[in-house]
């Protein structure tokens, strides 16, 4: 997979590509990942990226010009056809969903606004447009790793266990507690039924303590997982919240 970020700041971006598990997967040749500053892209002595707004307003808007440049030299030098994300409040909230879409694309690009947003005119190049939430951040640096660190870690080879991303929260149900040494502290103690051996009754705990704490806290996600005989059974079995972490 390659993976193109387009910011004002690319020094930021590419420092966070460096450590943990992309810098590793970029490491091995995984993903070839890196930020392109949009500036490169302008033709003024200032390099100028914004300006004031047709029809007034407070702040600046992002100029189309640098993005539509941008994208013409990245997509002449792929020959499959990128998936272009422009990330904005106004998008699609993002979810584990899309990442695993996302991950099955050959070539993402990410274009990162800042200031007051965009030129209108650069949402026409993008397939699709997704936010983070309901809240408004300085630029869309962040939402771009965010969103790089949850794609790649799905790609084969790039997590140590292949089953990791297969059980984690938001594949379905939250996940269940994890535990490590030692046994007790200060007076907390690993639930018995991790310390006994037994692999089908640490399977049936683990089940029965994500459905628990899904139904408590993301009772949505419970609402359109795809649940099996065996956990209505232990659903029926719950009885109150389980204690705070």
């Amino acid at each position: 997979m390659r993976i193109d970020i387009v910011t004002i700041f690319p020094d930021f971006v590419n420092q966070a590509l460096s450590f943990s598990i992309i810098g590793r997967a970029i490491g091995r040749g995984a993903v070839r990942a890196q930020a392109h500053d949009l500036r490169q892209w302008t033709h003024d002595a200032h390099r100028t990226v914004d300006d004031t707004p047709y029809g007034g307003g407070p702040g600046m808007v992002m100029k189309p010009e640098p993005f539509f440049e941008a994208l013409d030299d990245l997509r002449a030098a792929d020959t499959n056809d990128a998936h272009v994300i422009l990330l904005t409040p106004q998008g699609r909230t993002f979810n584990q969903r899309m990442a695993e879409r996302l991950s099955q694309r050959s070539h993402l690009i990410f274009l990162c606004g800042h200031y007051e947003g965009v030129d209108e005119r650069v949402a026409a190049l993008a397939d699709e447009q997704i936010s983070l939430g309901d809240f408004v951040l300085t630029g869309a640096e962040l939402p771009a790793l965010v969103i790089t660190d949850a794609v790649v870690r799905l790609l084969p080879g790039v997590l140590g266990n292949e089953a990791s991303p297969l059980e984690e929260s938001f594949s379905g149900l939250l996940e269940y507690p994890q535990y490590t040494r030692p046994p007790e502290y200060r007076g907390l103690e690993v639930p018995d039924v991790l310390l006994g051996g037994h692999h089908e009754q640490v399977r049936v705990w683990r089940r029965r303590e994500a459905l628990r704490r899904t139904r408590d806290r993301r009772p949505d996600l419970l609402a359109t997982a795809e649940l099996k005989d065996e956990d209505w059974r232990l659903l029926g079995q719950l009885d109150g919240p389980a204690p705070e972490d």
